[in-house]
């Protein structure tokens, strides 16, 4: 494992382990309002300060992490349940409909169908992991076809035909494994996008309700402290931009070749 890539594992686990943290543990109640304790700075007794109704900033954060992954992982698990078995029959049957159908939704960003999607069913987490998940289809379907189209023209699928093994039967184990690499690095780089999208559909109020504790509302909410508690936007923004990050290093090239 490269550098760079160990020390996206690294930070990707400190923000898996505060999200599971979180589950049974925080300094404080993340949803629990103490308005005299509002607008601290950073302190002993409030690590990373406190908000604008005295709710522990660190607590929020582990929470948020929590919440963020959840709608992430959700979202791009969707992603790659739908693309990837499109992308892998796109690429053996050479279907012009399945690409058809890719670039049509790829016209589609997530803020877009989010805001569709919340126009007829009210604004939750299900809208936005759904809005994300479906824009980010096309990736896995590109990523997918890619591959499929490289792997096929091995001899040992040529072996593999001739052994009258079905279209599913080489997709499962020929083309899947020796693609592996290329999804693995195509699942952490639509994470990372992943993770944008939520922080931007809740910074403009489409993402988790309040007082739901999530990074982009979390900097939402900052907008009128900044000159006077900029800590409350430094902290959130701090998180996003950690995580991507983290993830855009752990995706860097896994091909075992």
């Amino acid at each position: 494992m490269r550098r760079a890539q160990y020390v996206g594992g690294v930070i990707v686990g400190l923000v898996l382990l505060a999200a599971v943290v979180s589950l049974v543990w925080t300094p404080y109640d993340p949803l629990q309002a103490m308005p005299e304790n509002r607008l601290e700075g950073p302190s002993i007794s409030h690590v990373l300060g406190t908000d604008e109704l005295g709710r522990d900033v660190l607590s929020r954060i582990m929470d948020g992490a929590r919440l963020t992954l959840a709608v992430v992982l959700g979202a791009v698990g969707l992603s790659a349940l739908i693309g990837i078995p499109l992308g892998i029959y796109a690429g053996m049957r050479n279907s012009r409909l399945v690409m058809g159908m890719s670039d049509l939704l790829l016209a589609f960003p997530a803020l877009l169908l989010a805001i569709v999607f919340t126009a007829v069913f009210g604004a939750s987490i299900w809208i936005v992991v759904l809005a994300i998940g479906l824009a980010g289809i096309p990736g896995f379907v590109r990523v997918a076809r890619v591959g499929t189209i490289q792997v096929m023209s091995q001899d040992y699928i040529l072996a593999a035909r001739m052994a009258k093994l079905s279209g599913p039967a080489i997709a499962r184990r020929h083309v899947l494994p020796n693609i592996a690499h290329l999804l693995t690095t195509q699942a952490t780089v639509a994470i990372a996008l992943a993770i944008l999208a939520e922080a931007g559909l809740s910074f403009l109020g489409l993402g988790a309700p309040a007082p739901y504790a999530s990074w982009g509302r979390m900097l939402q909410a900052s907008q009128p402290f900044l000159a006077t508690d900029p800590h409350l936007a430094i902290w959130p923004g701090l998180a996003i931009a950690l995580t991507v990050m983290g993830f855009n290093l752990l995706g860097g090239s896994r091909d075992p070749r």
